[in-house]
């Protein structure tokens, strides 16, 4: 008889995601649903990159990250957040912000440790902080305002409590937290002697709300692991480079993490990503302005089709609610996952059904009336998508 294989893994289905972009490509549907941009990041981090593969520095890289980019993390959360950093040793450079999410866990939880998460939430988070041994202990935001649930909040809280996951800009709500909101989350972070897994990827992707980071708020500075994003900063996703900034004290175990992880980043885009965050502050101004724009684009658009559409105020993404659309008519009584196959196949624009941001599990069915559009895309591919699906709704008049 074989034995078994990892039973969590194994009983984990093909995601979502899998199963909508493979439908895409069947109908040759406008991708709206995986957040990627389809345009190239800036060309001179692209060259710098290239470059730096032919000056004999392809060996390995110090275990955190090489110095320069060390540094220039350190420098930008300096510039950005006003937080003083050491890039000797307390910022650890990974293979992407999922690696560095993954580090962080394996640094903080044990078997039967308690973590704070809020749904809807990131995918990644819920399957690692299980395989560790971690309850979960889910907060959920409610539709169209995403406020903070604080008395739910503060009941999730307990003595067994290790961490809280917070992700600011959120995917896949485009909520950013108001300093109100997290003051109350330190508040609780310091009251049960707790830590704070500060998922911060879409930073410089905020929308008339300015992002600001859990660590900068009072006494967070040595509770938070705060987690930043080349792929997303830089619109080169396919990079895979993240950093991880925390107290030495910290960012010393999730470098051991990392080390049994990957052990080390790629040192050519290390180079170009130190590059990158050393540019002047516009290019920072005009990627969240030009990110507006395509918001802007596809939410009018969407809500001119028939879509209520959710306020958005940052990351790739806007919620819409598909209930005008299923409330009467063919779609009559669809769910989310039904509406978004039908999308596909029919208008030929691709979205993510919102109840993948959901635990599986959980003891509260998940809403069955939002989907997720990306708008990290060509202005006139948006376009093109508004205009499928005012075709497809009008032939269905």
């Amino acid at each position: 008889m074989t034995k078994t294989l990892n039973q969590n893994l194994a009983a984990q289905p093909t995601t979502i995601f899998t199963l909508m972009s493979e439908l895409a490509r069947q109908h040759d549907a406008i991708n709206l649903g995986q957040g990627f941009p389809d345009t190239e990041g800036p060309q001179d981090m692209v060259r710098v990159a290239a470059d730096a593969l032919l000056d004999n520095r392809n060996q390995y890289a110090p275990l955190t990250g090489l110095p320069e980019l060390r540094q220039a993390v350190a420098d930008a959360s300096l510039r950005f957040q006003g937080l003083a950093v050491s890039p000797d040793s307390e910022v650890v450079v990974t293979s992407g912000a999922t690696e560095a999410l993954a580090a962080a866990f394996l640094a903080l939880i044990e078997p039967g440790d308690e973590v704070v998460l809020m749904e809807p939430l990131y995918d990644t988070y819920l399957p690692v902080i299980r395989q560790l041994g971690g309850i979960p202990r889910l907060v959920r935001l409610e539709a169209p305002d995403w406020a903070l649930p604080r008395k739910a909040l503060e009941e999730a809280f307990s003595a067994r409590t290790k961490a809280i996951v917070l992700n600011s800009p959120m995917n896949p709500t485009g909520k950013v937290f108001s300093i109100e909101e997290l003051d109350f989350i330190a508040d609780l972070v310091r009251r049960h002697d707790t830590y704070a897994v500060c998922d911060e990827v879409y930073e410089h992707l905020a929308f008339g709300a300015p992002h600001v980071s859990l660590m900068t708020r009072p006494g967070m500075r040595e509770r938070c692991l705060r987690i930043g994003s080349a792929g997303k900063s830089f619109s080169l996703t396919g990079w895979k480079v993240g950093y991880v900034t925390a107290t030495a004290e910290l960012a010393s175990v999730v470098s051991k993490a990392h080390q049994n992880l990957v052990f080390a980043t790629a040192p050519n885009l290390q180079r170009a990503v130190a590059f990158g965050l050393n540019k002047d502050g516009t290019y920072f101004t005009d990627l969240a302005r030009d990110m507006d724009k395509k918001r802007l684009i596809l939410s009018t658009g969407l809500e001119r089709t028939g879509f209520r559409v959710l306020p958005c105020q940052g990351s790739y993404f806007v919620m819409a609610d598909i209930t005008p659309f299923t409330q009467d008519g063919p779609q009559s009584g669809m769910d989310d996952v039904a509406f978004s196959r039908l999308l596909t196949q029919q208008a030929r624009v691709t979205t993510i059904p919102a109840s993948a941001f959901y635990d599986p599990d959980g003891q509260t069915p998940p809403p069955r009336n939002l989907i997720r559009f990306a708008f990290c895309k060509r202005e006139e591919v948006l376009l093109e998508a508004v205009a499928r699906i005012e075709a497809w709704k009008n032939s269905r008049a």
